[in-house]
């Protein structure tokens, strides 16, 4: 007589719950995701249809999504705001776009973040990294009907700044009222080019679009940010030293590395950029005569970092301030044909400097 094996009741029935359960988890998850991937697709492949689409200068997300989802150009609103969200998509800039239903909901956005507009703007204003407000003034006074003092006196506006506190208020803080704080919005215009395609488009929308600009590119930092305990103010303190200092050829995260470990040690920062913004002139070299100039952005005379930003740094030199090397450097130098060169000690750092620099007018160039 053969035997057989039955499971107990109540094992073979949590078996088949559970197998269930698997089943259908599968199935949801399944559904969910392809759901989702059908919401990217585009919503006709087969349309010729071309429709121009503006999106004007400071959109939200929402209301481009809004915008788009009339035009039939996307299948759901939700999905386009959740898309923009996962992608990481830093901003998107204004202009008039030539879309298609046959587009996915990828190629519009890439489209509208790179700014590739079916419509000129009617105007164009470049800010290279590096600049300081004054220099950033007379670039838009060039490119626009603004004067220089006009945008000076609008960026040192303390209803302008306060406005711009309420708009961005975990970019800007108290911290730019500061007494000691040369113009409050130094460094906070991003440098990047900007275009407008309203040629009466007002000075405050200008500025606004600028410091939204850096807004948006320190909000994909904020959790590295939070991190290390770094406020808007300090990161872009710490980026614009390392712009100043650093050329094509440099290593910022270096630069940044002999900056912290000064910090760290209770030395003075010794950084020259600093020196030129406290004369408020731009000079080829450094003295020491200039290097007794009484003000709190003189790094040579107050330690620890200068009261605020002192130019406008770009993306690589912020990336530098969050994430130095890691170095025992304390000094470094520039060599007339642009090298830097890193030392751990001052009798190092003084053999390199009477290497590149003999025979010339001395410059204190301790870092």
């Amino acid at each position: 007589m053969s035997q057989q094996t039955f499971l107990p009741p109540n094992r073979s029935r949590k078996k088949r719950v559970i197998f269930i359960t698997i089943i259908v988890l599968l199935l949801l998850v399944g559904g969910a995701f392809f759901y989702a991937q059908s919401r990217l697709t585009p919503v006709d492949r087969n349309s010729n249809k071309k429709v121009n689409v503006t999106i004007p200068q400071g959109s939200s997300v929402q209301s481009i999504g809004t915008v788009l989802k009339k035009e039939d150009l996307i299948k759901s609103k939700s999905a386009f705001r959740y898309y923009v969200k996962l992608t990481h998509v830093s901003g998107f800039q204004a202009g008039t776009y030539l879309f298609s239903p046959s587009m996915s909901l990828g190629e519009m956005v890439e489209k509208m973040e790179k700014g590739e507009v079916s419509k000129q703007p009617d105007i164009r204003v470049t800010i290279p990294e590096g600049r300081q407000l004054v220099e950033i003034a007379d670039i838009i006074a060039k490119n626009t009907k603004f004067t220089k003092d006009e945008v000076m006196k609008k960026l040192d506006d303390k209803a302008f700044v306060n406005k711009m506190k309420e708009k961005y208020p975990d970019l800007v803080t108290d911290e730019v009222m500061q007494k000691d704080i040369k113009h409050p919005l130094e460094g906070y215009l991003y440098p990047v080019t900007y275009d407008f395609y309203d040629k009466n488009v007002s000075l405050d929308e200008m500025l606004d679009k600028m410091v939204g600009k850096t807004n948006n590119v320190l909000g994909q930092y904020s959790g590295q940010m939070k991190k290390k305990k770094f406020s808007a103010h300090k990161l872009l303190t710490m980026s614009s030293l390392i712009e100043e200092e650093a050329t094509a050829k440099v290593d910022r995260e270096k630069i940044a590395s002999v900056f912290y470990n000064r910090l760290e040690k209770n030395m003075p920062l010794q950084t020259d950029p600093t020196v030129l913004y406290a004369l408020g002139e731009h000079k080829d070299r450094v003295f020491y005569k200039h290097l007794e100039v009484d003000s709190p952005y003189n790094t040579y005379k107050v330690k620890g970092l200068p009261p605020g930003p002192i130019a406008s740094s770009g993306l690589m030199s912020i990336k530098a301030a969050l994430h130095p090397a890691n170095t025992d450097y304390l000094y470094f130098l520039a060599t007339p044909e642009g090298k830097v060169i890193f030392t751990k000690t001052l009798e190092e750092h003084n053999k390199e400097k009477a290497k590149h620099i003999t025979g010339k007018e001395k410059q204190n160039t301790e870092k």
